[in-house]
C-alpha cells in the first residue's frame, strides 16, 4: 500500500500475465511447492463500462463490474488507473469494493451515464505462493497465469513455477481480444465462451 500526494492510502496492483499452454502442470508445481488453494475453479463475467466518448479506455483506465459464479450473484466493482511498466511487470492503481447486488450496481452505472463497452469471460482458479496471488485463467482465447505481488516475489514465483518471464504480456484481456479480432473479424464483439444451442 502506497500513498498519494495528499498522504491518503492508495492500493496498487502489481502483476505479470503469462500465456501458458499447460495449466495442469502449473497446478502440479503449485502443489509441489506447498502453495495454498485460495479458490477453486469458478466462472467470472466481467463488464467494462465507459462514457459515451470512451475516455476511460483511451486514457488507459478501466471501470469493471465482475460477477462471480454461474448465478452471478457475487459482484466486485473495480477502478483501475493507467498502467506503468517496468521490466515486464505492470503496476496500476486499483480500488475495488464488493457489491451485494451486481444487477443494481450495473443499473446505477447506467443511470449516471456509463455504457457497457465490453464483456469478457473466464474461468479462474486462485492460489497463494510466496505472498503472491497466482491465478490460473481459462479464457476463450487461451490459458494464462497471472501473478500479483511485489516485483521481487513475482520474479521468484515465475522462476519457481518454471514459467518464461520473457513471454510476459503487457496487455489486458480486453486489449488481447481486440488484437485477436483485428486478425479475425468474425469473432463476436465480446470475449465470451461459446454456448451450446
Amino acid at each position: 500500500m502506497t500513498s498519494d500526494a495528499g498522504g491518503k492510502p492508495r492500493r496498487e496492483e502489481i502483476e505479470v500475465k503469462l500465456p501458458c499452454e499447460d495449466l495442469d502442470e502449473v497446478r502440479r508445481r503449485l502443489r509441489d511447492l506447498g502453495a495454498s488453494l485460495k479458490s477453486v475453479l469458478h466462472f467470472e463475467s466481467n463488464d467494462l463500462f465507459d462514457d459515451a466518448e470512451g475516455r476511460l479506455r483511451s486514457s488507459g483506465r478501466a471501470l469493471r463490474l465482475r460477477r462471480e459464479g454461474e448465478a452471478g450473484d457475487n459482484g466486485i466493482l473495480t477502478y483501475k488507473g493507467a498502467a506503468r511498466f517496468s521490466e515486464g511487470i505492470k503496476t496500476r492503481e486499483e480500488r475495488e469494493v464488493h457489491v451485494s447486488n451486481p444487477e443494481e450496481a450495473e443499473a446505477i452505472l447506467l443511470a449516471v451515464g456509463f455504457v457497457r463497452a465490453f464483456r469478457y469471460e473466464k474461468r479462474r482458479e486462485e492460489w497463494t505462493l510466496e505472498e503472491c496471488a497466482v491465478a490460473l485463467d481459462e479464457t476463450p482465447i487461451g490459458t494464462f497465469v497471472e501473478i500479483e505481488g511485489n516485483p521481487v516475489t513475482i520474479r521468484r514465483c515465475v522462476s519457481a513455477l518454471e514459467l518464461d518471464f520473457s513471454r510476459a504480456i503487457p496487455y489486458t484481456y480486453a486489449r488481447l481480444y481486440s488484437e485477436r479480432r483485428k486478425a479475425d473479424p468474425t469473432l463476436p464483439a465480446d470475449m465470451i465462451f461459446t454456448r451450446p444451442g
